[in-house]
């Protein structure tokens, strides 16, 4: 009972069990603690300072207001401290044979010291330790031995026997319990790297302990969620979604203590898809010296998201606007805005999205010239004959026709007396052409003129 006593009060001191705050510590440290070593027990806890309460074998003990105190007499002490509750028991014997082992919790790979004792005036002698009643290996002369390499199969009951002048005595048995190492140095490892994951892929999540034996438990969390999302070294999720971002912990337990990673920040990425432009396919028509300005979207992406735009397939510009100012001939052609967005810094993965084609017209504006030519005497012989004729009769039924209009509303006018013998006429034919320039002239060219003098005719 005095070992699982001591041993409780190890595995507290380590905050390997209980929640109890207060420590009654013994000097020396050894447990059980032997009367004859001057053994001083000390009260330590967050309660106030010089309010110790203590007991010796369940009762209140006069040592009440002082913190520590030298041990004069055998027994079960504990103490209290307001606040912080009652101590864990420890016992000091006076026994005339004891096996001690140290005041202090034994974790897997340690060794410790086992020692048979009796009182200063009763030499011990032919000693012989025992586990759970088999006998250990080990010199009969000594009355310490080591156990190196401790296991957990190592803990037991343990006791000696020896010698005590002409008498063989047996000391009280010591339960030994061989812990765990605690778990620490607890880490996430995540594929894909940086904690980046593209929507619909896999994620894994794998858990590693630097220290820690014994059987060791895990489990999975993500901030926000209360639920447990693993119970094993390794998470993986398949198809992950939007609702799969956030921090990641692993909590790792020996059954005594409880260590956790720091938080792992896993995003989600989606890719670009259905990238547009503004104005809309298919085409664009747009007259020379106009503004012309095209901006690109996409549906979905997570950010960043850049944007590069595509002339006839050349790259050209890049940014979510194209602006032309002033367009000319020469920015007509097929535009496309290519949309990207990457997972990780390093760009591992690089996703794009390409809009439909845009055609961009620049329409010159269409040119349309008449040209005047007057035409005068000069022309040879029939052929003048044949213009001055067909122009005097159209003259005449154009003089014809404008009487005719002018004799309605006012009184008639005298017609013109035809030309004397000897007059000069002057005429003018006014010669209509489609000019043949490219649509880009935007002047008329002055027609040639070239006035004659003509004899007066008769008939």
């Amino acid at each position: 009972m005095a070992g699982k006593v001591a041993l409780l009060l190890w595995a507290q001191t380590l905050g390997l069990a209980g929640a109890q705050t207060t420590q009654l510590l013994v000097q020396p440290p050894w447990t059980p603690a032997v009367l004859w070593d001057r053994v001083t027990l000390t009260c330590q806890g967050s309660g106030t300072a010089g309010a110790t309460t203590w007991y010796k074998d369940g009762r209140r003990w006069g040592q009440d207001g002082r913190d520590s105190f030298l041990v004069t007499e055998s027994g079960t002490y504990t103490c209290d401290r307001p606040g912080s509750g009652r101590s864990p028991p420890v016992l000091v014997s006076n026994e005339p044979l004891v096996l001690q082992v140290p005041a202090r919790a034994l974790l897997e790979g340690d060794t410790v010291t086992l020692r048979c004792r009796g009182r200063p005036d009763k030499p011990v002698s032919i000693v012989r330790f025992y586990r759970d009643n088999q006998n250990l290996s080990g010199s009969m002369n000594s009355t310490e031995m080591s156990l190196s390499h401790l296991q957990l199969h190592s803990s037991g009951r343990y006791r000696c026997t020896g010698w005590v002048g002409s008498v063989v005595k047996v000391s009280a048995p010591v339960s030994v319990t061989v812990h765990g190492v605690p778990p620490s140095g607890v880490s996430v490892s995540v594929q894909p790297p940086g904690g980046q994951v593209a929507l619909g892929d896999i994620l894994v999540l794998s858990c590693t302990v630097a220290m820690g034996t014994g059987p060791l438990s895990f489990s999975w969390h993500r901030e926000g969620s209360g639920a447990t999302l693993g119970t094993g070294p390794r998470l993986e999720l398949r198809h992950v979604g939007d609702k799969d971002s956030g921090h990641y912990q692993c909590r790792v337990s020996d059954g005594e203590s409880v260590a956790q990673s720091v938080p792992l920040n896993v995003t989600v990425l989606v890719p670009v898809a259905n990238a547009t432009i503004t104005p809309g396919p298919p085409a664009l028509q747009v007259r020379p010296g106009d503004p012309v300005t095209l901006r690109c979207s996409v549906q979905v992406g997570s950010a960043p998201v850049t944007f590069t735009w595509l002339h006839n397939g050349q790259e050209l510009a890049r940014g979510p606007l194209l602006e032309i100012g002033d367009v000319d001939v020469g920015h007509s052609g097929t535009y496309q805005c290519m949309a990207t967005n990457q997972l990780g810094q390093d760009g591992h993965r690089v996703f794009r999205a390409l809009s439909p084609e845009l055609a961009l017209e620049v329409t010159p504006q269409g040119t349309t010239g008449h040209l005047w030519i007057t035409v005068a005497a000069g022309l040879g012989g029939s052929l003048l004959f044949l213009v001055l004729l067909v122009g005097g009769a159209v003259g005449w039924h154009r003089w014809n026709s404008m009487a005719a209009r002018n004799q309605q509303e006012r009184a008639p006018l005298e017609p013109p007396a035809p030309p004397e013998e000897g007059e000069v006429l002057y005429t003018h034919v006014v010669i209509t052409e489609q000019m043949g320039a490219s649509p880009r002239a935007t002047t008329l060219q002055d027609p040639q003129v070239t006035y004659a003098e003509l004899p007066a005719t008769h008939g």
